[in-house]
């Protein structure tokens, strides 16, 4: 499938319609769905109204945008109204938002046509979407293997061409680390530049909208059409949003010259070797594109991984405390009193997952704990932002790897979900400062596994941090690859 930029000019010189690139779309899906699970829901119909729509507007001669009858896949966690809103969860199995969530009405607004909803770790907990309550994607370069997580449906849907673009939600690395693991770009955007509102809220403080795609390009058109002030999310930024495809260059020559700093944290022990070689290729081909590379200390990024799992968890039992069988969702049928109702609908609504982290988020901020383990968690997150400022007082952008590994079989880590915790080591710490990451594909291993390049900005610089992504992407042929299905 053509990227944003081809197929805009297709549709406008009248060599293609909307429909033809929809329905190709939703062919794909119906041939590669029995195998891949990408999806939770396919909106076939509503596709092909809005592609006609599309159709209408270029007949008449009017305008259109870029994102205007091109498919995207949808997270199964943002609210789509009339169209069911799973989170992944038996709890939520029949939930239909009676409203639109931001990010899908501006997509909405501007043409594009959503061909579905995707699969998830349940309520986006997880990193490998096997906790997903309705069935495990496969990785679309080997299907015995996860796509990551909890975007992973987002991320295969991409790979796979399954749609063009798509959207996730990152809280501690669920963009960039199945980006990482499916071989495609994935981006988190700073913390409030992109309205939550109609977002599944899993913990507040960190979940962030983004968006995958094959390129770096097709990333940046469309986080500049989700990006913008939301008066309806009170943590909503109010910033002008640039046009971030517009001024990406091939490469980095500058009036100055752009600095990149090499977190040392992110090397050495429990990083696999054929990730590290491909990380040390990709920084080396950004030194000889024009970039100035350092070393730097963060030293408290090795605290990220137990802050992370004392804060998100407590958000979580906060925020999945609305889950009572009383207002909306499941409600265990075999109660016979209101304490019975709740703790039946939720002992049989929600996964292990999601039960596991409800009650550590519980413990942690139950009274004569809330001081020793959230109140302490909450201090670790405020040394790991000062870690980031004193490095970009010296670097433009930090770089290490993605994720420590490529992609794992499907059932490896069940019974130690530590190990799969472990994962996140290098994406939560932007998270928890509220900063831009993206992630973008630097090799293959042994496997033909994708591995990714994870590059972290300052705070509202997606356009610098999109601008050494697409210099690098650019000058290599990564991005070219495609999984053999």
């Amino acid at each position: 499938m053509a990227s944003i930029r081809e197929l805009h000019e297709q549709l406008i010189k009248k060599e293609r319609s909307a429909v033809e690139i929809t329905q190709e779309a939703l062919d794909r899906i119906q041939a590669l769905e029995p195998k891949l699970h990408s999806f939770l829901h396919v909106t076939a119909q509503q596709a092909l109204e809005q592609a006609r729509a599309v159709d209408t507007k270029i007949a008449a001669g009017e305008e259109i945008g870029l994102l205007a009858g091109i498919p995207i896949g949808i997270k199964d966690n943002m609210c789509t109204k009339g169209i069911p809103t799973t989170c992944a969860s038996r709890i939520l199995e029949n939930f239909v938002p009676p409203y639109e969530s931001t990010v899908t009405q501006k997509l909405a607004d501007g043409g594009a046509v959503m061909v579905g909803k995707t699969n998830l770790d349940e309520f986006a907990m997880g990193g490998s979407t096997e906790n997903s309550a309705y069935h495990i994607t496969a990785n679309p370069w080997d299907l015995s293997r996860v796509p990551g997580g909890s975007s992973g449906g987002s991320a295969a849907a991409v790979a796979a061409e399954e749609c063009v673009v798509s959207l996730g939600s990152d809280t501690g690395g669920s963009i960039r680390q199945p980006a990482s693991f499916c071989g495609v770009v994935g981006i988190k955007p700073t913390y409030g530049l992109v309205s939550r509102y109609g977002l599944v809220a899993f913990a507040s403080s960190l979940d962030q909208i983004g968006p995958f795609g094959r390129t770096v390009e097709d990333v940046a058109i469309l986080l500049s059409a989700i990006a913008g002030y939301d008066p309806k999310d009170s943590t909503s930024l109010k910033v002008e949003i640039p046009d971030y495809a517009a001024s990406l260059k091939p490469d980095l020559k500058a009036r100055r010259k752009l600095r990149i700093g090499i977190i040392k944290e992110t090397f050495g022990e429990g990083l696999d070797s054929g990730v590290e070689q491909a990380v040390t290729k990709a920084i080396d081909q950004l030194q000889s594109l024009g970039a100035e590379i350092h070393i730097i200390s963060c030293p408290n990024f090795r605290y990220g991984v137990p802050s992370y799992y004392i804060i998100a968890p407590s958000e979580a039992s906060a925020n999945l405390a609305r889950y009572d069988g009383v207002k909306y969702g499941y409600r265990a049928p075999d109660a016979k009193n209101l304490l019975s109702m709740y703790t039946r609908t939720r002992a049989s609504g929600f996964g292990a997952e999601v039960k596991r982290r409800i009650m550590i988020g519980t413990y942690a901020l139950s009274a004569g704990y809330y001081d020793a383990y959230y109140l302490k968690a909450q201090k670790v997150r405020t040394l790991i932002k000062q870690d980031f400022e004193r490095a970009f007082d010296r670097v433009d952008v930090l770089a290490c790897p993605t994720v420590p590994t490529t992609a794992f079989k499907t059932g490896e880590k069940n019974t130690d979900p530590l190990s799969m915790y472990l994962l996140d080591l290098m994406t939560i710490p932007a998270n928890l400062a509220g900063l831009p990451g993206i992630s973008v594909p630097c090799g293959f291993d042994n496997n033909n596994l994708p591995i990714g390049l994870q590059l972290m900005g300052k705070v509202l610089r997606e356009d610098q941090l999109l601008q050494v992504a697409y210099a690098y992407e650019q000058s290599t042929t990564w991005h070219l690859r495609q999984p053999q299905l």
